[in-house]
């Protein structure tokens, strides 16, 4: 049944064969990976003016000069980013050039931040999803956390079908949402031109006085506020291999697809705020206040909304297609556990997909589906990774020396700088706020990445041939726990022990209080050359006994090899195990850490 399921819900499995097909056009793959990017239209706005409300409505003029250096900044990040891109078209992003060109940790820390990242992308976009649906409709605020989660999982499921299939399915509602930005910032400058607008809520005529000092500090604390536009910029260095042939050139013209869209629909939205007068308000976003105030709360108005949502709630796809790539690269590196190098039935890396779900839906829930809660985690790895790669190939083209090294240089070095003041500008003003949260997690995923190379390297060491010689087993000893009377699987297992040693032991624990003698008769008569020890068990223990046991016969001899043999009964339903005790499994868990002694099961199948 479980087969059967997995098979309705995700599909027939692929053939490695067919990876190759399973590689992304421009169109899919900006549905893919610019999703994250392009949804932060949504919200980027509505943070700069929430940076800015504190000191009143009146220095909500700095909003457009805060939108203005957040488009340089894209420009300057996106064009550091195309050059990653044809350096590095095997993907990897920001780990791959830190390790190669700063070393092992800086390429660790980068790693970090970029899966912390990731998780943190997944919860605020769908967070952010569901806030423009209760935005339209208030009702549901209430049921917000398992909308979200619903959500979450939506998606998860649609990933697990594989990267095509995700691409078809959320294709359409991306470029739905790119369509309906584009008519509502039109449709906004056609009313102001047109009609003239009346703001709906004028500043006051006079800004209350603020110090030069205070006027500088509110700017960079939004602009710190509105670079969350600029989360997602890195998706597609991360991906390069999802792209069709040539992969880097495909990927290259992508990327600039995605930085003109966005800085357009951002700085769109952020005039068009200033210029409806609009202010932040609990219950409904930034977005929906211009929409309603450009097209009212008719059929366009809950079109842009419905799109809005989606948008939303599908950036987390960026995530479900990165973080389970550079997770498989990672493991591959031995730096994570190596399932997350596995391929799945529909040739995605399943095991990331489902734990980028499980970590996201944690954060759901701890922060109760609150966007704006969630926010201020969420710059500091974007930054920390942007450095980081933008460093790494400064150093890169140091190294190379490739023709047109030198302005290549010049490039990245503008973004390493650019990004390091922002990152220091971000971590200051958001440190109070949770920033402090994220340095953690990097500095602890970090550590975990060391532990677990050094589990596998000690691995390694312990398993290798070098220095080993070929064990030799003097004899080999087979006991065989069973139930006090035989059966038909007491005798199968008991002749599959005499098939590999000469040495059987069957044992049993008499709980019931049976009669010595009877139970030595009855055994006698079905099996006549195995000996049958026969133990007491006055507090009708099972497991305790059989273990003292064991521990005796091997400290007889220490040149033995003991197997347990374990009778082993499978139903022809699954639910029929709920009609066994589950003795076996117990002592499976008990041996299992116990040094040379062999556990194994004979099945006797049950028919149906």
């Amino acid at each position: 049944m479980p087969f059967s399921l997995k098979r309705m819900f995700l599909g027939s499995p692929l053939r490695t064969a067919e990876l190759h097909e399973q590689r992304l056009s421009k169109r899919a793959a900006l549905a893919v990976f610019a999703s994250d990017a392009l949804s932060s239209t949504a919200y980027a706005t509505e943070e700069v003016l929430l940076a800015l409300v504190a000191a009143g409505a009146a220095f909500f003029y700095l909003s457009l000069p805060v939108a203005i250096c957040i488009a340089a900044l894209l420009a300057i990040v996106t064009t550091s980013y195309s050059q990653t891109i044809h350096a590095y078209p095997s993907g990897g992003g920001a780990y791959i050039v830190a390790k190669e060109n700063l070393g092992v940790t800086p390429g660790l820390v980068a790693a970090a931040a970029l899966l912390i990242d990731y998780v943190l992308t997944v919860a605020v976009s769908v967070a952010a999803g569901i806030a423009a649906v209760t935005s339209a409709f208030p009702n549901l605020l209430q049921h917000r956390e398992f909308l979200c989660l619903v959500a979450i999982y939506i998606i998860l499921l649609a990933n697990l079908r594989g990267v095509r299939e995700s691409a078809a399915v959320f294709g359409v509602p991306v470029y739905a949402f790119i369509v309906s930005a584009f008519l509502l910032i039109a449709g906004g400058f056609f009313r102001i031109f047109f009609y003239g607008v009346q703001p709906a809520a004028a500043p006051p005529a006079v800004a209350p006085a603020v110090p030069e000092m205070g006027t500088t500090w509110l700017f960079l604390r939004a602009f710190a506020a509105g670079c969350t536009a600029l989360t997602g910029v890195e998706a597609i260095s991360n991906g390069v291999q999802a792209f069709k042939k040539p992969v880097s050139r495909n990927a290259s013209i992508t990327l600039l697809w995605m930085a003109g869209i966005l800085g357009t629909m951002f700085l769109g939205v952020t005039i068009l705020s200033r210029s409806y007068g609009i202010v932040p308000r609990e219950g409904e976003t930034v977005l929906s206040q211009i929409n309603q105030a450009v097209f009212g709360r008719g059929a366009i108005y809950y079109f842009i909304q419905a799109t809005t949502m989606g948008i939303l709630i599908l950036a987390a796809n960026t995530s479900f297609a990165d973080f389970p790539r550079l997770s498989s690269i990672l493991a591959k590196d031995r730096f994570a556990p190596r399932q997350l190098a596995n391929l799945g039935d529909r040739l995605v890396f399943s095991n990331g997909v489902i734990l980028l779900s499980l970590s996201a839906s944690v954060l759901i829930i701890i922060f109760r589906g609150d966007v704006h809660a969630l926010i201020p985690l969420y710059m500091v790895g974007v930054f920390v990774s942007f450095t980081l790669s933008q460093a790494g190939m400064v150093v890169h083209w140091l190294r190379t020396r490739a023709p047109g090294y030198q302005w290549r240089m010049a490039v990245n070095g503008v973004g390493a700088v650019t990004t390091t003041v922002v990152l220091g500008v971000v971590a200051i003003i958001k440190f109070k706020h949770g920033a402090w949260v994220v340095m953690l997690a990097i500095a602890l995923l970090v550590t975990v990445f060391r532990k677990t190379r050094e589990h596998y390297f000690k691995l390694s060491v312990q398993i290798s041939l070098s220095d080993f010689d070929r064990p030799q087993v003097a004899r080999h000893t087979v006991i065989v726990p069973v139930a006090p009377f035989p059966s038909r699987v007491v005798l199968t297992a008991v002749e599959y022990a005499k098939s590999v040693s000469k040495d059987v032991l069957a044992v049993t624990i008499n709980t019931d209080s049976h009669d010595h003698e009877e139970i030595r008769k009855t055994w006698k008569k079905h099996i006549d050359d195995v000996d049958l020890v026969i133990l007491e068990s006055p507090y009708r223990s099972v497991v305790k006994p059989l273990l003292r046991f064991i521990d005796e016969v091997e400290d007889l001899r220490s040149d033995d090899k003991l197997t347990v043999l374990l009778p082993e009964i499978v139903p022809a339903r699954w639910w029929h195990n709920l009609f066994h005790n589950q003795t076996s499994l117990l002592l499976k868990g008990a041996l299992l850490f116990r040094k040379n002694i062999v556990v194994t099961s004979v099945p006797y199948h049950l028919e149906k």
